[in-house]
This record gives structure tokens, C-alpha cells and sequence, in this order.
């Protein structure tokens, strides 16, 4: 109500008339003419001197009308500022992600796109706990997997399929298994989307000894690749052990899960133009090879 009849107030002073400033606000005269009797009243003052030519403003009326327009212009400044953001990416963008993704993609897309947008500044946190947007003020939280809480927009960045790998060593001590059944009984290296005691392969029921469980799929490379067991790793991890040989892939008929990657934020309405900007950019320069791109 305050600042509602402050900007009748200031309306009435610029204009010199209650019945311009009645109709520049869209309201009644004698409408404007209650409110302006209201306020002196609230604030016990008379702030405007009327005769049937003119309005004249107290010395009290003077002091409260600059402070009312000061007000108004501050305001009106906001309304631009914040309007002005939604022209071009600017401001702190948060984002948290998983560690590979962040070390693989992340880091240098983001780079480009500060490079294009120098207004935006950015914090970025990699780890591999589910992280909810809300609760923690971020702009952006990027997960594997399907999401579970609905009240988030979550946008598929890639879809990434999984290989059954193993070292050679470890081929040579324990044999190669040629039918997704001969997988039974070979030492499992197992992540968190996986089963806990069966191989994943869709479709299949194959139990597995798992030696080692871990949240992180680099980690699981790096065991695989010392021969302590098969892993599902997604191609975009194992492609390079592959083409080298320091991994062998296992039945390529086998079908595994893909690895989906989510970016999640809390509101698609006024959406924030720095968290827009970046998820198209982000999905423009993902590589083609990691998987197909789904749009939003």
C-alpha cells in the first residue's frame, strides 16, 4: 500500500493534476484524490496545497516527493537491470557435475563459453553425489541417470552405451568368456548402477563375483586395466584403452544399459538467460561419438 501511494503521490506532483495522473495510471480521479487524502492522514502531514487551478507541494510535501521519486527511479532501475540479463548471458553461473564428465567435457566447454560471454563468471563443483538444485542455489547440477524428484526440469545432454571390458593380463589367467553365459563366476568390477550380483546385461540373469565396487568410473578403468576384473564402461571412458589395447572389449553382442546424462534446474518459466545460453551451447559442442543427442 506504501508504495502504492507513493507512486500515485509522485504521478500527481509530475503531472500537476490529479485528473492527468488519474488517467496516466488507469485509475478513477476521485480514486487518486482518496488516496493522496489517505496518505496525508497515515503520515500526518499535508503534502499538497489544492485550489481549483493548481496543486502546490509543502515544504513537508517537497522533501517526501524527492525521496518518493528517488524511489522510483531506483526501482525502475531494477526493472532494467533485471530485464537487461535476459538479453545476453551474464552473471555467476553454478553448476556441479560429475567428476569425468567435468574433466572430459565439461571444463573446456565451459571455457569456450566464457570466452564468448566475458560477463559471465562461473563456480563449478565435481563430485559424485546427487546434488538438488534447490536446496543447494545452483543453476545447473548434471547427474547420470534419470532423475526421481519431478518437480525439477531435467534435460538429457547424452546417451552413452557401455562395453564389457578387461585387461589382457586378465584374460590370460581367467580365460575369455564367448557367450554372455560364461560370464558366471569371472570377477566382477561393479558401479553403482549396476546389480549387486548379477552382470549388466539386459535381459540376463548372470550371477557374478564382484571383487570390487566403486562410484567412479575412471576408478573402475584403472582397475580393470590392472587386471582385477571386468567392467560395463561407458565408450566414452573406455574408447581410448580400446583402440590401444590396453583393454580388450568382451561380447559386443551383449547388450548393456547406456549411461544417461541429465542437466537439471529448477524452472524452464524465466528461465535465467546465463542457464539457457549454457545448456545450448553445452549440447552444441558435446561430441557426436560420445552418443546420440537428445533434444529437450
Amino acid at each position: 500500500m506504501g508504495l502504492d501511494d507513493a507512486l500515485i503521490f509522485t504521478r500527481v506532483v509530475e503531472c500537476h493534476s490529479f485528473t492527468q495522473a488519474a488517467l496516466g495510471l488507469g485509475m478513477q480521479k476521485s480514486t487518486v484524490s482518496r488516496r493522496i487524502a489517505l496518505l496525508e492522514e497515515r503520515l500526518g502531514v499535508r503534502l499538497l496545497n489544492r485550489t481549483t487551478r493548481k496543486l502546490r507541494l509543502t515544504e513537508v510535501g517537497q522533501a517526501y516527493y524527492e525521496r518518493c521519486r528517488q524511489i522510483m527511479l531506483d526501482f525502475a532501475e531494477a526493472e532494467q537491470a533485471v530485464m537487461q540479463l535476459q538479453l545476453q548471458p551474464s552473471g555467476l553461473l553454478r553448476i556441479t557435475a560429475p567428476i569425468e564428465f567435468g574433466q572430459l567435457l565439461l571444463g573446456r566447454v565451459l571455457g569456450e563459453f566464457m570466452r564468448e560471454y566475458p560477463q559471465i563468471t562461473a563456480e563449478v563443483e565435481l563430485t559424485s553425489r546427487k546434488v538438488d538444485p534447490l536446496e543447494e542455489a545452483v543453476d545447473i547440477a548434471i547427474q547420470v541417470g534419470q532423475p526421481q524428484d519431478s518437480t525439477l526440469i531435467a534435460r538429457c545432454l547424452l546417451s552413452s552405451g557401455r562395453s564389457l571390458c578387461a585387461s589382457p593380463d586378465y584374460l590370460a589367467q581367467h580365460g575369455t568368456p564367448q557367450t554372455v553365459a560364461e560370464l558366471a563366476g569371472h570377477r566382477a568390477i561393479l558401479l553403482p548402477q549396476d546389480p549387486p550380483r548379477y552382470w549388466p546385461v539386459q535381459g540376463e540373469s548372470i550371477a557374478c563375483q564382484r571383487v570390487l565396487a566403486c562410484n567412479n568410473i575412471t576408478f573402475a578403468r584403472e582397475a580393470a586395466l590392472a587386471g582385477a576384473g571386468i567392467v560395463g564402461l561407458p565408450h566414452m571412458i573406455c574408447r581410448e584403452a580400446l583402440q590401444d589395447g590396453r583393454l580388450i572389449e568382451l561380447l559386443p553382442q551383449a547388450c548393456l544399459p547406456t549411461s544417461e546424462i541429465y542437466a537439471l534446474y529448477p524452472s524452464r518459466r524465466f528461465q535465467a538467460m546465463k542457464v539457457k545460453a549454457f545448456l545450448d551451447f553445452l549440447i552444441s559442442r558435446l561430441p557426436a561419438e560420445v552418443g546420440p543427442l537428445l533434444e529437450p
